[in-house]
Parts: C-alpha cells; sequence; structure tokens
C-alpha cells in the first residue's frame, strides 16, 4: 500500500495575493432573483392613493360619488402583512374605463384615470380615496352588464406572489347574473367580496367610509382570480 507524503505546514506569515486590482462590476438581477416590487422607496406617493386627485388638472377633481376605501391585508392566523403594494384599477362614474380599448358608449372624465396605489402599513393597513366606479356592458354576451366592482393587485414579498381579486358594492342587483362574481361558488367566500359600509373611516361631507379586508390563505382566504 503507498504512502501519503506528508503535510506541509501552512506559512500563515505569508499573506496570499489578491487577484483583484478593479472594482467588483455589478450584475444586475432578473425578475426571478428580485426579492420585493421595483417600485423604489420613493416611488409611491401619497397622492398615488387618492384617485379623485391623482389625474386631475389645473385643480378639478374626478366626478362622482367620493369614498374612502380601507382594510387590513392579512394571513391565515390573522397576522398583518406590512410592505405589500397594492394596486387597484376601475372604470369611472359612467362606468368607463381610461383605455383607449374601453368601447362603452360613456362619458369620459378627462379628471380620473382610475388607478391607484399604496404599501400596507406595519399593520397590515391600506386606505384609498376614489369614486364609486360605474357598471358596464359586455355586448358579446348579449344585454348583460357587470356590476359595480374595483379590481385588486396585491403583491408581496416577491413577483411571483402577486393575487389579484375584485371587490363588489352591497345590495347590487347585477351581482346575481355576473359570470366573475357567480364564479365563486361558495355563498361565504362570495359575501367576503362585498365591501362593509365603513361609517368611522367616513369624512363628514365629503366621502362615505368602505371596507374591504384581504386574508392571502386559510380556511377565510379572500376569493383570488387564477
Amino acid at each position: 500500500m503507498p504512502t501519503l507524503a506528508p503535510l506541509k505546514k501552512l506559512d500563515r506569515t505569508v499573506q496570499p495575493k489578491s487577484s483583484a486590482t478593479k472594482r467588483l462590476v455589478p450584475i444586475k438581477q432578473s425578475l426571478s432573483e428580485l426579492a420585493g416590487p421595483v417600485f423604489g422607496l420613493n416611488a409611491v406617493k401619497k397622492i398615488d392613493a387618492d384617485l379623485t386627485k391623482n389625474a386631475a388638472k389645473k385643480g378639478k377633481e374626478a366626478i362622482g360619488e367620493r369614498m374612502i376605501l380601507t382594510g387590513s391585508v392579512t394571513d391565515e392566523e390573522d397576522r398583518p402583512v406590512p410592505g405589500a403594494l397594492i394596486e387597484i384599477w376601475q372604470t369611472n362614474a359612467a362606468g368607463l374605463y381610461a383605455h383607449k380599448g374601453d368601447q362603452h358608449d360613456a362619458p369620459a372624465d378627462p379628471n380620473f384615470h382610475g388607478t391607484g396605489r399604496c404599501v400596507t402599513g406595519a399593520d397590515g393597513q391600506y386606505r384609498f380615496t376614489t369614486i364609486r366606479p360605474g357598471a358596464y356592458p359586455i355586448t358579446r354576451l348579449g344585454n348583460r352588464w357587470r356590476p359595480a366592482h374595483i379590481h385588486y393587485s396585491i403583491t408581496g414579498g416577491s413577483f411571483a406572489q402577486r393575487l389579484i381579486t375584485q371587490c363588489y358594492f352591497p345590495g347590487d342587483p347585477l351581482q346575481d347574473d355576473d359570470f366573475v362574481f357567480q364564479a365563486v361558488t361558495n355563498k361565504a367566500a362570495r359575501e367576503r367580496l362585498i365591501v362593509k359600509y365603513a361609517p368611522e373611516q367616513s369624512i363628514m361631507g365629503y366621502a362615505a367610509g368602505y371596507s374591504f379586508d384581504i386574508v392571502l390563505r386559510g380556511r377565510d382566504a379572500t376569493p383570488m382570480e387564477k
């Protein structure tokens, strides 16, 4: 059996030479490697959450019934989810999206583009000021109308953690015939998509308050679009 050569004792007084003679070159991360939404620390401004003013021109505001829309984002253990990016989009008061592809014969509002965003606080709470959206027709399905609703996008720690849902308003008869709302077959789950009147969030003489809480997982999770 061959014998192994004895190991040489390391000379710890000799420092290895570094091959780096220039500064490190940063490599741009791909979307799959990013740890969170790329909106920057200062990109989300307070005005972004006020849809009545964030597209206003010359001091004018959006036309319609003002509302304060608040709520919480929690997990299945009722723990708040801080730092989540919430984006909403909706029609104007007449039921028209601010998009050139919307062919609904309804008046446009030049001071309302129907989008807003905010980041949840340490307590998982969010808050928007907006106007109540209008219903609009789905002509490809005949004489059908979509009920008033607001779209939600919730982005967590990475782009892979994005959930989309919609909230609706109580007492809307169009919900009974709406293919999106009725796609949630569980009645209790559908009820979790309906906002609640929250008078404590109202601003006297200016806007009524509503709440819409979002639960991301678990038995009582908010129904999400697939």
